[in-house]
């Protein structure tokens, strides 16, 4: 059984395609500047170098024909023909309420998510696009929607609510949802190994950091409150966006320079945080670099970042109660050493001793290491996130009939024997 796995954002189309019974990536890349013009795949095969190739995609329907026509192309591709593919798993970032988790595609499940898109204006539309196309593609195979909230309506109403008006909720969903669900999933479930315990014993926090971020608190194995809320652009500082600010800003600048409300979306979304900060930059490696050759906006941005990260850590332990791990994953979580140093120092009195030369050396994304010392109350771990095999595994089951609640779902990363390849 072959599985594609597709990723569609709104100029943007990353895919992966995974042999279920090698249980391995047999081919993965992504076709850049759908819709905006100058396209080109980029496409990856274990033991080649990458192809790159030039083809205009005015629209999703093109840029996932381009990608199957590589897939099975004689030189670069790794499938005979289209018939290889056995199903497709489509990332979609908001389910609403209605998803709790992974679903089979149909017309209602379609319907569903096209009802909610006005939550995630930036997201769903593309996603939905991209289902689309792909099922004019490939229309003879079974096609599975991966929620990124799905993971977090676990939530409590106390997590979830926000302090307005009620009727906003029941009119229009102004709720906390959380994204990056898929990615809080799969390293909870291998920090619960690491840990040796279930997952039903474990209370865990882990922080997505990449150009987005976000972070969960994980108790007995579900998540009990997440730092995005009803947009990707409420918590954590974050590489174009701001996270976390007062409400009242927004108005404040609109009367101040005269600025539309979409305006204003635009900059608190696309000009902010990390970029707002230094003004050039929203790579963390390039602000790590220049911030230690003395540009003081990059220190600055460093510092806040770190600040908030570390509040976080501390806002979650008391929603939590009691703590056994912390967890770094994505980009810059897995590979921003100097980031993870400066948000964990300071916190030995609540158990999170830092080994500075662990920490140091953990800066691949194809390990799981403790950047803790052994004796650490709190252990921290840093793990590389494999949202792809989430992907996977779920349209795997659906097709197989025992796909289930992710806490009774028997994942292959869940198990002690797991190696990630």
């Amino acid at each position: 059984m072959v599985i594609l796995a597709l990723n569609c954002g709104s100029s943007s189309v990353k895919y992966q395609l995974f042999d279920w019974e090698r249980k391995e990536v047999v081919a993965k890349g992504m076709v850049e500047r759908v819709i905006i013009g100058d396209s080109f795949i980029m496409h990856e095969v274990p033991g080649r170098e990458t192809y790159r190739k030039d083809s205009e995609c005015p629209d999703h329907k093109i840029a996932i024909d381009l990608i199957i026509k590589t897939l099975v192309d004689p030189e670069q591709g790794v499938l005979k023909e289209i018939n290889g593919i056995s199903a497709v798993g489509h990332r979609v970032v908001h389910g609403g309420e209605m998803f709790t988790r992974s679903v089979l595609i149909d017309e209602k499940v379609l319907d569903a998510v096209k009802e909610v898109q006005h939550l995630a204006p930036l997201h769903n539309p593309p996603n939905i696009a991209g289902i689309e196309a792909a099922q004019a593609v490939l229309p003879d195979v079974p096609h599975v929607a991966i929620f990124d909230t799905a993971f977090h309506q676990t939530m409590p109403e106390h997590a979830y609510l926000y302090p307005l008006p009620y009727e906003w909720y029941e009119n229009y969903g102004v709720r906390r949802y959380g994204f990056h669900g898929t990615s809080h999933l799969y390293v909870s479930k291998r920090a619960a190994v690491l840990l040796d315990k279930k997952p039903a014993e474990c209370n865990i926090i882990t922080m997505h950091i990449g150009n987005g971020v976000s972070h969960c608190a994980i108790k007995g194995g579900v998540s009990v409150d997440t730092s995005m809320g009803l947009t990707p652009l409420e918590g954590a500082m974050m590489g174009t966006r701001c996270g976390d600010i007062d409400p009242a800003i927004p108005a404040f600048m609109m009367q101040k320079e005269n600025l539309s409300a979409k305006e204003i979306d635009s900059i608190l979304n696309k000009k902010s945080g990390v970029l707002g900060i230094t003004g050039r930059y929203t790579d963390r490696r390039d602000v790590i670099e220049n911030a230690a050759n003395g540009d003081k906006r990059c220190r600055v941005a460093l510092d806040i970042e770190a600040y908030r990260l570390k509040k976080y850590i501390g806002t979650y332990m008391a929603a939590l109660g009691r703590l056994d791990a912390v967890v770094f994953t994505a980009g810059v979580g897995e590979m921003g050493w100097p980031i993870r140093e400066r948000t964990l120092e300071g916190l030995e009195g609540i158990g999170i001793r830092l080994d500075k030369e662990r920490n140091k050396s953990a800066m691949t994304r194809k390990r799981e290491t403790l950047i803790t010392t052994d004796d650490s109350p709190i252990k921290v771990y840093v793990i590389p996130t494999d949202e792809e095999l989430v992907f996977t595994e779920d349209v795997v089951a659906i097709l197989d009939g025992t796909y289930t609640d992710h806490m009774q779902f028997d994942y292959s990363f869940g198990r002690a024997d797991f190696v990630r390849k």
